[in-house]
This record gives C-alpha cells, sequence and structure tokens, in this order.
C-alpha cells in the first residue's frame, strides 16, 4: 500500500491558523506555536464576550429605564412592579428605547404603573 504524506494538509492547518492569527502583536501573528496559543485564548474570550454582552445591555436598560423613572419620581423596582400589575408586558429593550425616544409616553407608563399600584 502507497505511503500518504501528511505535509499538504498540515501545513492548511497551520495556515489557517495563522489566518486567524493575522494583526497580531509580535510573534504572534508569525509563528505557528504561538498563533495557535493566542488564536485558542481570543476564541475562549469572544465565547465568553457573547455571554457578557448580554449581560452588559440588560445592565445598561436598567440604568437607562431607573434614571427616567427617577425624573417622574419613581424607582425602578416599583415602576416595573406597577406595570407587571397595570398587565403592561414590555421588555427592558423597549422601555429604555421609549424612555431615551418619547419621555412623554414613559411618562404615561409611570402614570399607569403608578395607577396599579394604588
Amino acid at each position: 500500500m502507497a505511503r500518504i504524506k501528511g505535509a499538504m494538509m498540515t501545513r492548511k492547518r497551520r495556515n489557517k491558523t495563522l489566518k486567524m492569527a493575522k494583526g497580531y502583536y509580535g510573534s504572534k501573528h508569525a509563528l505557528f506555536k504561538t498563533a495557535k496559543e493566542a488564536v485558542m485564548k481570543s476564541g475562549q474570550y469572544a465565547y465568553i464576550g457573547r455571554k457578557q454582552k448580554k449581560r452588559d445591555f440588560r445592565k445598561i436598560w436598567i440604568t437607562r429605564i431607573s434614571a427616567a423613572c427617577k425624573m417622574n419620581g419613581m424607582n425602578y423596582s416599583t415602576f416595573m412592579n406597577g406595570l407587571k400589575k397595570a398587565g403592561i408586558d414590555l421588555n427592558r429593550k423597549m422601555l429604555s428605547e421609549i424612555a431615551i425616544a418619547d419621555p412623554a409616553a414613559f411618562t404615561a407608563l409611570t402614570e399607569q404603573a403608578k395607577a396599579a399600584l394604588k
């Protein structure tokens, strides 16, 4: 049986890793061993970052809603409780967009939340 050499596939695999490491600082973009380590670590950071992005956005939305609530004489938790009791089912992303784009509509929402709490 003929012997199959692995040079071509090895070179392809290494070039793929080096291509992913393009733009990295120092020898990390040129040497395979350091490039492989850097690419693996950057992949881990990317994976973690995708989870953190969701947390960060939720934190931003809550902060925006809280600031808008304080302008209307309420705090965040009572506002959210009032909306729930009033049967208004809006997510935090939409509430923060309303707070920024249409303060009058947000004021109406706070009034409805206050009414539902009484």
